[in-house]
């Protein structure tokens, strides 16, 4: 073989292992990542979240408006929860490390101890709460509907206006759970993520799909297309399901420090927090 196919061979399997080191995952990481709280001074603070949730969280290739390197990529994440968990890494007096994970593995990367904390969105509903805790809650919001902009459920005010509907939701998500309270509705499979769900909307697969408002904001701000319905007569949820807080291990040592951070944020910065997200969010 001669040298210069032993060279294309070589930047190929340097790119195959880049790619490889940039996906997110499971439970696994990067072969070179560090574990949780393993540096020089001790003092990481491993975050996991998708990466893919606007405005809550996103990828992009740059560090700007203050985006923080993915661990083992040369990708950055940012959006809301970016945001809330810079200020808890600061507060803890710890290096904040993102590892992007798939929202189906956060669970498992929090109890395996590949991560410190989950800071994706996510809600502290009963279920999820038997098998990790959670941090006081660092931002609420109702559901809302996505839909298409000038469709026949764009003036729904009521949840049973989506009658015979096809209609979906993230799995592993108490929004997919809620799809029941709607009378006659045609409950399709739910979807790994809401890129998944808004490309499902725009193509006619579904007639809309559960959100917070804040993805729905973000959704109707990246594609003309959207709208989204809040209702009048709407879903049936405890406080808890509406919340979102910062997942832990069970008695994490952590929760007091960063409950204090968080009661340190006024409602006022975190909406300012929130409308900088939206604001910033990448376009479709």
């Amino acid at each position: 073989m001669n040298k210069k196919v032993l060279l294309s061979v070589a930047i190929f399997l340097s790119i195959i292992l880049l790619l490889a080191g940039c996906g997110s995952s499971n439970n696994s990481q990067s072969a070179n990542s560090q574990k949780v709280g393993d540096t020089p001074e001790g003092k990481t603070f491993k975050v996991g979240l998708e990466c893919d949730y606007p405005p809550f969280n996103w990828t992009q290739l740059d560090d700007f408006n203050g985006a923080v390197p993915i661990d083992g990529c040369a990708e950055y994440a940012a959006g809301y929860d970016v945001e809330i968990a810079k200020k808890i890494a600061d507060g803890l007096g710890r290096e904040l490390v993102i590892v992007k994970t798939e929202w189906s593995g956060l669970l498992p990367a929090l109890t395996s101890g590949k991560i410190d904390a989950i800071i994706a969105g996510m809600s502290p509903t009963a279920e999820r709460k038997e098998s990790i805790d959670f941090s006081a809650n660092y931002y609420k919001s109702d559901l809302v509907m996505v839909v298409k902009r000038g469709g026949k459920y764009e003036e729904a005010t009521s949840i049973q206006d989506f009658k015979g509907a096809k209609i979906t939701a993230q799995i592993s998500t108490f929004h997919y759970t809620v799809i029941d309270q709607i009378e006659g509705v045609i409950k399709e499979p739910a979807m790994d993520d809401f890129s998944a769900m808004r490309v499902a909307l725009e193509s006619g697969m579904i007639d809309g799909y559960i959100s917070e408002k804040p993805e729905a904001v973000s959704a109707a701000a990246a594609n003309e297309n959207f709208t989204f319905v809040e209702f009048e007569d709407g879903f049936v949820t405890s406080d808890d399901d509406t919340a979102i807080a910062v997942g832990l291990v069970k008695e994490s040592e952590l929760i007091e420090e960063i409950n204090e951070v968080l009661v340190g944020i006024s409602d006022a910065e975190k909406e300012e927090l929130m409308d900088k997200a939206i604001e910033n969010q990448p376009e479709e």
